[in-house]
């Protein structure tokens, strides 16, 4: 797989059913980076998951670069409040403008959809960079896929 250097243009378009499969294993070796062991991984893999009917109800973009996968979102609004579910990176592709490019595409989406509110469940590891995009803190919430384990909730208004 090429490098994830940021010397070529990256795009970001709706996801296709057919990568799905492709796009999910993008999801745990992303999450792998932060050093989580197996069994964790394993039980995060169904919620990494991405589905045939996820792309019916929420927006799942991928961005590409040199016509590889290196990034996916996956973004949910219920009114004026937007959920951020996956924005997950290639490992290699990490600090190429990657995530930021996919961070400002699920901004538009959310607001082009009328949410005012962008609710983030990040990863521990994760909530720094979301920091830098503005996003602040507020509080805590309990994974849905690891009992006893909790996750920073981060709020961006639009």
């Amino acid at each position: 797989m090429p490098s994830g250097k940021a010397d070529s243009p990256i795009t970001i378009r709706p996801a296709r059913p057919g990568e799905l499969a492709e796009l999910s294993i993008l999801c745990i070796r992303s999450k792998a980076v932060w050093g989580y062991s197996a069994d964790f991984l394993a039980a995060c893999r169904p919620k990494l998951a991405l589905r045939a009917e996820d792309l019916a109800t929420s927006h799942v973009a991928v961005a590409r670069r040199r016509g590889h996968a290196m990034g996916v979102l996956q973004l949910t609004v219920q009114g004026d409040s937007a959920t951020l579910g996956k924005l997950f990176v290639e490992p290699q592709a990490l600090r190429t403008g990657i995530g930021r490019a996919l961070f400002a595409e699920a901004v538009r989406a959310a607001r082009d959809a009328g949410a005012r509110t962008l609710v983030i469940d990040s990863d521990p590891a994760a909530a720094g960079f979301f920091r830098r995009m503005g996003a602040t803190a507020a509080g805590e919430v309990a994974c849905d896929c690891v009992p006893g384990h909790t996750l920073p909730q981060l709020l961006l208004a639009l």
